[in-house]
Parts: structure tokens; C-alpha cells; sequence
């Protein structure tokens, strides 16, 4: 780990919001670099005079007596708002029944799936980051997986179609781990995070953004894809198109 690195994850370790592997990677640094280990005890005593110096506000009581003073007071509850209450309870019953319920905690399933790729992809731009193994030939990257995913994921070349293999490496995602294939457009990074899944069923691509950033995801033959990228829409939907065709055909 560099310098650099190291600075930009310091304040994450000071808050505690550092994964184990990466606290141990920056403490290890700072075990063996003077410069930068002055710097995190700079931090972490500016944060201990912060926390002590009684810079949050906390309002009057008089504040607290007039706010509740305004508000409309409570009834007792009636036969009427009873059944009511009883009533809605019926109906979210009802629509957890037909399933409507289940659809909407698995859509924020999938956003709060599709939120960690994208962090996932921007540790990733850090230095060091990018790839465990670094090879443009798809021979060498492939068997690189095996053993260490229950799947290994397909490694395809693509050069030819103006997305070069930059190498892959081991992420983690929804707390389980998870292989990603690097591939680079002109400057842009595109990272293909390829996951098990329990369906064998095709399911045609869907591009969505998030923070700024494009996700083309689909399944296929049992395996899920997402491949995320700040190229423009067009060139990632370019890309995955390319991705199954080569794959259909298995000519990568």
C-alpha cells in the first residue's frame, strides 16, 4: 500500500468503517511509515477535541414544552379506528398473499445488491485494487479462478471489439464472495461481476444508474451478470451485447 492509498482510507479507519482485510492493510502500512502514522494520530486527535468540545447544539427545555404545547393531543381510541387499524392490517395481509409484498422486499433486494456493486467498483479504482491477476490473455485468467469460487466465472476476449482484458480478481458482494472479470474501454474501467444464481432461465439485459454509474445486468445458464462502468449507456449495452454473442457462439 501506498502513501497515497493510505490517506485516502485513513479517516474510514478512524470512523470505523474499514472491512477487516483493508484495516489490516492500512495498519500494516503505518506500522512501517513514520510520515503516515503521524498523520493518523494528527486525526484521531483532531476527532477526540472535536467530540469533546461540546460543538453539538442542544436545545432548551422551554423549546421542548412549546413544541409539544402545539401539537394535537392524543385521542382514546374508538370502536370505529379500531376496526380500521383492523381492517388495513387485513389488507397488508391480503397483498402479502398474492405475493405483491414479496415483490417489492426483493426489488430492494436488488438495489441494495446493485448499491454494494457499485462500491464494490469503486475500491476497485483505487490503487492496487484492480486486479489479483493481471493478464490480457483470457487462458491464464480464467484458470485463476478455479478453487478459489464454487463457479468460475466465463473470461472472454473481447479485444477485438475494442474492450481489452485487463485481468480479474475475488470481490465480495452481499457478504459472499464473488468473481470480477476488468476490462478497459479507452480510460474507463469496466468491471464484470459474475455470481451463481438458483435459476437456470434467461433474463434479458436491463441497464439501470446508480450514483452515476451504468449497470447492464442479466442472467444466463445459471450465472448472474452486472457489469458496471461510467462508460456512456450505449458502450456498456455495446459491451454486454458483444459478451453474449461471443458467449453464444464460443468463439471467445
Amino acid at each position: 500500500m501506498t502513501c497515497e492509498d493510505a490517506e485516502i482510507l485513513l479517516h474510514a479507519l478512524i470512523d470505523g468503517e474499514l472491512d477487516a482485510s483493508h484495516v489490516r492493510e492500512v495498519e500494516a502500512h503505518l506500522a512501517g511509515c513514520a510520515k503516515c502514522a503521524v498523520l493518523a494520530r494528527d486525526y484521531r486527535e483532531m476527532k477526540k477535541a472535536m467530540a469533546g468540545s461540546g460543538l453539538r447544539y442542544t436545545a432548551p427545555v422551554e423549546l421542548r414544552r412549546r413544541i409539544e404545547a402545539s401539537l394535537p393531543q392524543a385521542e382514546a381510541p374508538t370502536r370505529r379506528g379500531v376496526l380500521k387499524g383492523f381492517a388495513f392490517g387485513s389488507a397488508v395481509s391480503a397483498i402479502a398473499a398474492t405475493g405483491l409484498f414479496a415483490v417489492v422486499l426483493r426489488s430492494d433486494d436488488a438495489m441494495r445488491i446493485q448499491t454494494e456493486l457499485v462500491s464494490a467498483h469503486l475500491r476497485s479504482l483505487q490503487a492496487g485494487h484492480l486486479t489479483d491477476v493481471i493478464s490480457t490473455d483470457q487462458h491464464t485468467v480464467k484458470p485463476w479462478f478455479n478453487g478459489r469460487l464454487d463457479v468460475s466465472p466465463p473470461v472472454i476476449d473481447l479485444t477485438a471489439q475494442g474492450f481489452t482484458l485487463v485481468g480479474g480478481r475475488l470481490d465480495y458482494v452481499d457478504a459472499r464472495a464473488i468473481g470480477a472479470v476488468v476490462y478497459r474501454k479507452r480510460q474507463h474501467v469496466i468491471n464484470l461481476f459474475v455470481s451463481q444464481t438458483a435459476s437456470t432461465e434467461r433474463r434479458a439485459a436491463k441497464i439501470e444508474t446508480i450514483q452515476g454509474f451504468n449497470i447492464r445486468h442479466w442472467s444466463d445458464r445459471g450465472l448472474s451478470y452486472w457489469a458496471v462502468s461510467d462508460l456512456a449507456r450505449d458502450e456498456l449495452a455495446e459491451f454486454g451485447d458483444r459478451f453474449e454473442t461471443t458467449m453464444k457462439s464460443g468463439t471467445g
